[in-house]
């Protein structure tokens, strides 16, 4: 049995990283009670994520510190591909403007800043409690609820608990769920610099992938004077001395010396391919790293972490205010796991695709992979948006029509403001106007030609997808989309079928 001095919540989230910090706001915003612990007392000060996509800063939008985090954020530079003898194969950059999610579509930015802003903005929240510096010891569950102890003897009783404590995830250990391995595991050192105004002159103006088999390695351009380097490390090289000052300096000899910058974190890592096996058991969720983990050649592991949260939130959301009941409510949570680790599984196996262009170490293979990539573009290299390589939701709740499981677009409106900003992050109907149908409560109407946008970019994503309007869920992924009324009554049939 608990004693009296058990704090009781709806949500217990067990780590305060990027994927603890978004859920614990989502939710808090939500009105759902958080109590939420780390055992780090402040925010890891050296930086890890480098990179995020549109997709995320909309969740910063959605959390009200949009504002806050930009100035720690600067457009990524496009990434460059060269081959076995130093020749252009290939290059990477951004969607064009105008911006389909509101926001440059590719950022670098410093992740401490940014994380003490997230934290700072949950620690206002009246509904949000934190412990940090302290860590959970225990748990259990049983059908009414979740109970955790931490070392200070204190406990919590929850009705809902998420694993947010990162990929050696002692709860998902506890849990007995294993990882399943998508067959990716290299060692590599990643080297972050702060490079003086000399260094900067000798370096790259865009980021870059070396695919060349002696050593491949990637050159990314941060904020400001940090750039990093991702170096692979051969066999038989030691990793613990590769992260010795003496020798990162000798790996980075290519480029600069140590009258170029300052070390700020030189760490060997094995890069891996893992999701785990199940995303849910009983009342116990797993988010971020404790739920995947993924190579790093297209910058998307806290991206990941970030749109697992955003999706387990309205779900525990609708359940907990008991807008969604009994079996629906079960199978709306069951499907954070199930669009989640598929969606984990596609975008890992195209992160995958990347790395192994990068990672060939057989000269010959290498030469033909560099002679095959430029006969394909006819000898013209042509760019090749980040984006295009994001996955659709295949699986869950999205009823098959055009364009559903795609994110939909946030155009900015005549009234100023972005979508979200005018209509807020429920159920959404956008349409240009020509499909006329009765709606279920609880869904915000957004009719283009009443409230138009400004640069056309919803009208455009009809237009792909041969409809006239959208049912958006709060996580902005289509629900469905709809040509006419008769289309419109199906999906809301469908709609109703899974939420109520």
């Amino acid at each position: 049995m608990l004693n009296q001095s058990v704090t009781q919540v709806d949500v217990a989230i067990v780590g305060c990283g990027p994927a603890g910090v978004v859920l614990a706001a989502l939710l808090g915003q939500a009105g759902i009670r958080v109590h939420i612990c780390d055992r780090l007392p402040g925010v890891y000060e050296i930086p890890r994520a480098i990179s995020l996509d549109h997709e995320i800063l909309r969740v910063f939008q959605q959390m009200g510190v949009i504002e806050q985090v930009m100035p720690f954020t600067e457009p990524f530079t496009n990434s460059e591909f060269f081959g076995v003898e130093g020749q252009l194969i290939r290059r990477m950059t951004m969607v064009q403007a105008p911006y389909p999610q509101g926001y440059t579509p590719s950022v670098v930015f410093s992740q401490p800043p940014v994380e003490k802003i997230l934290r700072q903005h949950i620690s206002g929240l009246p509904k949000v409690s934190m412990a940090m510096g302290l860590a959970m010891t225990q748990f259990s569950q049983d059908a009414s609820g979740v109970y955790l102890n931490y070392e200070d003897s204190t406990q919590v009783q929850a009705k809902y608990a998420v694993a947010c404590d990162g990929g050696g995830s002692a709860m998902r250990d506890s849990l007995g769920i294993g990882f399943e391995d998508l067959d990716f595991d290299e060692p590599w050192l990643v080297v972050d610099v702060l490079v003086n105004e000399k260094g900067l002159a000798k370096l790259p103006k865009t980021s870059v992938q070396y695919c060349q088999p002696e050593r491949p390695c990637t050159l990314v351009i941060g904020p400001q004077n940090h750039r990093r380097w991702e170096i692979s490390l051969k066999p038989g090289e030691d990793p613990v001395q590769a992260a010795t000052p003496e020798a990162t300096w000798k790996l980075l000899s290519r480029w600069l010396t140590p009258e170029d910058g300052e070390l700020w974190r030189q760490s060997s890592y094995r890069f891996h391919a893992l999701v785990a096996e199940r995303w849910r058991e009983g009342r116990v969720f797993l988010a971020g790293d404790a739920a995947h983990m993924q190579p790093p050649f297209l910058g998307q592991g806290m991206c990941q972490g970030v749109r697992d949260v955003a999706n387990l939130a309205w779900k525990l959301t609708s359940v907990l205010k008991d807008e969604v009941k009994g079996q629906a409510a079960e199978k709306l949570l069951n499907s954070y796991g199930n669009e989640r680790k598929a969606h984990v599984r596609e975008l890992t196996s195209r992160i995958k695709g990347v790395g192994a262009l990068v990672c060939e170490r057989d000269v010959e293979k290498a030469r033909s992979r560099d002679l095959k990539l430029l006969a394909d573009c006819g000898g013209i290299v042509k760019d090749t948006p980040r984006q295009d390589i994001l996955p659709a939701l295949s699986t869950g709740l999205i009823f098959p029509s055009p364009g559903a499981g795609t994110l939909f677009p946030q155009p900015h409106m005549q009234a100023g403001q972005l979508m979200d900003q005018l209509y807020g992050y429920l159920w959404r109907w956008v349409t240009d106007g020509t499909v006329k149908t009765e709606l279920p409560k609880g869904i915000s109407v957004i009719d283009l030609s009443e409230q138009p946008e400004t640069e056309g970019v919803a009208a455009l994503w009809m237009q792909r997808h041969g409809v006239h309007a959208a049912l958006v869920r709060p996580d902005h992924y289509v629900f469905a989309s709809a040509a006419h009324a008769a289309d419109a009554e199906k999906l809301f049939e469908n709609w109703r079928t899974h939420l109520n």
